[in-house]
């Protein structure tokens, strides 16, 4: 199946459903060196930011992938058709530490367009990114009392946005559904 660009101001999504309910596939590292992990992420954001657009996502720094997101300056979202919710599931559930999870899932992973992060040919939407800022949840500034309960163990988020520097959808696909 072929993929098109998508202008990034035509880019058109329920924003709510692609975080909540889809998921989307985060991957950091770079796909040549085959050095790259990935894991689910249902929290995060699009928009614009210091009037570039922007995807920001959340890592905890328990998580294999953030050693990724620290070492390179790319990442990259990819959202997928609901029938691959199983394969997401893995991925959001084991560490790439102990098992090639990525091989377990069934999916395959692709270069991206401008960025040494990989993608997965199986998305619907591949956005990809080049980190411009981040900076870690600081625990003081939480106003709703109940965030605290998200962290148990102390392990807080630390925050990056990426410039988006493409967007793919597939020729088939609807993104907004």
């Amino acid at each position: 199946m072929a993929w098109r660009i998508i202008p990034v101001n035509d880019f058109d999504i329920k924003i709510f459903d692609a975080w909540d309910k889809r998921w989307f596939a985060l991957t950091a590292g770079d796909f040549r060196q085959q050095h790259y992990n990935t894991m689910t992420v249902a929290w995060g954001s699009l928009g614009i930011m210091w009037n570039k657009p922007f995807a920001q996502v959340v890592v905890r720094p328990t998580r294999y992938t953030f050693e990724f997101m620290e070492q390179y300056d790319s990442f990259t979202l990819c959202a997928f058709d609901r029938r691959f919710r199983s394969a997401l599931q893995l991925l959001g559930s084991r560490s790439g530490r102990d098992s090639d999870k990525i091989a377990e899932s069934g999916l395959t992973l692709i270069p991206s367009q401008r960025i040494a992060a990989p993608a997965f040919a199986e998305a619907d939407i591949i956005i990809e990114c080049v980190k411009m800022y981040w900076q870690d949840f600081d625990p003081s500034h939480f106003l709703d009392p109940d965030i605290e309960k998200t962290y148990r163990l102390r392990d807080y988020h630390r925050i990056y946005f990426g410039r988006i520097l493409t967007i793919q959808c597939r020729d088939d696909s609807q993104p907004n559904k």
